[in-house]
């Protein structure tokens, strides 16, 4: 079994270019929620001309769908949705300089290109261990858009957050990679 790669952020692009897919990380630092009612919000900005609430350069998005704290908790589950609801944004928020996306499920080919293009890796988080994904959560705090109640913009401070490549920065898929040996020819 290959060895985990641990993670710092900012997430440059020298760091997403190391990656392969099927690598298993560990991502320490901060990580950023939004999902695409805020991805909505962000792109519409763009094309007014306007400045966005952070600057997205060598940083990490986060497709989560975050349930309350309970007291004394920075957040409840913290599982990833489905990121084929950000494609239609994706490309536009990755040249704003993200170099990291995560959630779950598979990406559009213009997506992917887009990847290419700017150098990025998406993870996938694991769908259906959000409790366990939460543990690694120690700060969660709205910074814009909070009247988008759990798809607001949020900050997350993170420590050995766990994922896996599943889209290198060259476009392989570890989707269609890991099938591959058990497909009939």
């Amino acid at each position: 079994m290959a060895e985990t790669i641990r993670i710092q952020t900012p997430f440059t692009e020298e760091m997403s270019r190391k990656l392969k897919a099927g690598d298993s990380v560990l991502i320490t630092g901060k990580i950023y929620s939004a999902r695409d009612a805020a991805h909505k919000v962000m792109t519409e900005a763009l094309a007014r001309g306007e400045e966005l609430p952070i600057d997205w350069h060598d940083k990490m998005v986060y497709y989560l769908g975050p349930t309350p704290a309970k007291p004394g908790d920075p957040i409840g589950s913290a599982g990833p949705t489905t990121s084929g609801r950000m494609d239609a944004y994706t490309p536009t928020m990755l040249d704003q300089g993200i170099k990291g996306m995560i959630g779950k499920g598979s990406r559009k080919p213009e997506v992917i290109e887009s990847m290419k293009k700017n150098g990025v890796t998406y993870f996938a988080a694991v769908g259906g261990a959000a409790a366990l994904i939460a543990k690694s959560v120690k700060k969660y705090e709205v910074i814009a858009y909070g009247d988008l109640g759990p798809e607001a913009l949020a900050e997350l401070t993170v420590e050995d957050f766990p994922a896996i490549v599943v889209i290198d920065s060259e476009g392989n898929d570890f989707y269609e990679i890991g099938q591959k040996p058990y497909r009939k020819l």
